[in-house]
């Protein structure tokens, strides 16, 4: 319920999310389809051709989106700066949030070349690494939880 007289302004950062998120999809899906067909057509004839065109269609959309994570980055910064949080812990976040990315991209990689079982590895990688990095926010979760109990 809004009170009269008072009015809610939105962060920069979120205006700048928004216009991001409206701004992108459709010309990413758009590039995605043609590259599909051009590497259906490939794959009859040259497997390794339309394999390099994924690869090349996955690297420019990761350069695409790239400039992006910026925004993102901003947010969580600002987010962590009011609610008086250790950038240890946005850091660490953001190193998580990475290594799922680029185990994903490199297993996707792998299962497009017919390699499921080296994708299987890279997720299982990234997954121990992921476990690793967490380990500092679950003990202070942890020790949050304990000074809460009588």
């Amino acid at each position: 319920m809004r009170h009269r007289g008072h009015r809610r302004t939105v962060p920069l950062c979120l205006r700048q999310l928004e216009r991001v998120m409206d701004l992108d999809i459709i010309a990413i899906v758009g590039i995605a389809m043609i590259v599909t067909v051009f590497a259906v057509l490939l794959r009859e004839e040259r497997p390794e051709m339309a394999l390099l065109l994924a690869l090349a269609f996955g690297i420019i959309i990761f350069v695409l989106v790239l400039d992006k994570v910026g925004v993102i980055i901003d947010l969580f910064r600002e987010l962590t700066s009011k609610a008086e949080v250790d950038e240890f812990y946005l850091l660490t976040l953001l190193k998580i949030l990475g290594i799922a990315y680029i185990a994903e991209f490199g297993a996707q990689i792998c299962r497009d070349a017919g390699e499921g079982t080296i994708a299987s590895k890279i997720e299982m990688a990234g997954k121990i690494l992921i476990l690793l990095l967490a380990i500092p926010i679950i003990t202070a979760v942890l020790e949050v939880v304990v000074r809460l109990l009588p």
